[in-house]
């Protein structure tokens, strides 16, 4: 039986709402007694859209301005690539529907071509590579 199409904007909106756990074993690296953030789609998008064009965030910077911001020791790498490559998912889904790229959330400031996150995207990662160019002025469509 063929896998059926993941629907990424029902994933994004079913999110659970953010909070923050206290790990009782250590996990993916954290160790236990810290306090972890598992974040939600909407807040990785709202962080990602306010990276200025032409700039770049690496994910641990991501992790760790999110985990601050909410108080928390870390925040939680398993479900930031999950809901993070969610994000890109639906941004490139409305890239594909018409929408301009200053319209979406600009996941490649990000997701950098050359990471594992990217290979898992729809669009591959030369697609990505395309993006970050296009958002720099450095190719065109």
């Amino acid at each position: 039986m063929a896998k059926k199409p993941t629907d990424w904007r029902k994933r994004f909106g079913g999110a659970k709402p953010p909070h923050v756990v206290m790990l009782h074993a250590d996990f993916a690296g954290v160790k236990a007694g810290n306090t972890m953030l598992i974040s939600s789609p909407g807040d990785i998008a709202a962080y990602v859209a306010k990276i200025p064009p032409g700039e770049t965030r690496t994910m641990d910077r991501l992790r760790n301005e999110l985990a601050r911001k909410a108080g928390a020791n870390s925040m939680c790498p398993v479900t930031t690539a999950i809901y993070l490559r969610v994000v890109a998912e639906v941004s490139l889904r409305d890239l594909e529907e018409g929408k301009r790229l200053d319209e979406v959330v600009p996941f490649w400031r990000v997701v950098m071509p050359d990471s594992k996150l990217a290979k898992k995207l729809s669009c591959g990662p030369d697609h990505v590579a395309h993006l970050a160019a296009l958002d720099l002025g450095q190719a065109s469509d």
